[in-house]
């Protein structure tokens, strides 16, 4: 059984062991019309309690990397591959991927953002359609086929990376600031909304 208003996903029962594995299912959050779509894979164990994706440490880090670049997390709408927690925070298995895929179309469609971001090579495969090398492509753009129209995707390392690598905390500033300048919402202004609101 499939329940859906929106972007959200109300109730889902496609995914056995991500039913049994999960608290709730984790719907994006963020402005409907967002002109940023952040997508990362799936939510771990701080997403599943909150009901929110990108919480607990990453999801400081991006939060950090928003407010440099001159946003608030409630400017952008942020979102995932899976909305489930897979057992023990695994990598979503394709077939789990391929069940939600037609969800994160709806929402693209839906948002109809200027600009996706993708955290992870796992967003950036699946969008693209294609092998990523994340690191070597982080704060590049390409132009894809999603939510029924062209839109340009901006490829970034996934926040957890910097955790891990202190020394990539550079690389996925700079993509997050390129997000925010590709969209309008460089410096200036009271806020961030404001100037996406401009742009649009």
């Amino acid at each position: 059984m499939v329940e859906s208003d929106g972007p959200d996903v109300s109730a889902c029962e496609r995914c056995p062991a991500l039913v049994e594995s999960r608290s709730r299912i984790v719907n994006g959050v963020g402005p409907e019309d967002a002109a940023l779509l952040f997508v990362g894979e799936a939510p771990g164990a701080d997403e599943d309690a909150q009901g929110e994706p990108f919480v607990g440490r990453s999801g400081s880090v991006l939060d950090d990397a928003l407010r440099d670049a001159g946003l608030a997390r409630a400017d952008v709408r942020i979102t995932n591959c899976v909305r489930c927690r897979p057992p023990e925070n695994r990598d979503p298995h394709v077939a789990e991927l391929d069940n939600c895929a037609g969800f994160l179309e709806r929402e693209i469609e839906f948002v109809d953002p200027d600009l996706i971001v993708t955290l992870g090579k796992v967003p950036g495969e699946r969008l693209l359609d294609r092998d990523v090398a994340v690191t070597a492509e982080s704060g590049s753009v390409v132009d894809a086929r999603l939510g029924g129209a062209s839109r340009r995707v901006l490829l970034c390392l996934h926040p957890a990376a910097t955790l891990y690598d202190r020394s990539q905390r550079g690389a996925f500033e700079a993509a997050v600031a390129k997000a925010a300048d590709l969209v309008g919402a460089t410096d200036g202004g009271e806020g961030g909304q404001s100037r996406l609101g401009d742009y649009r």
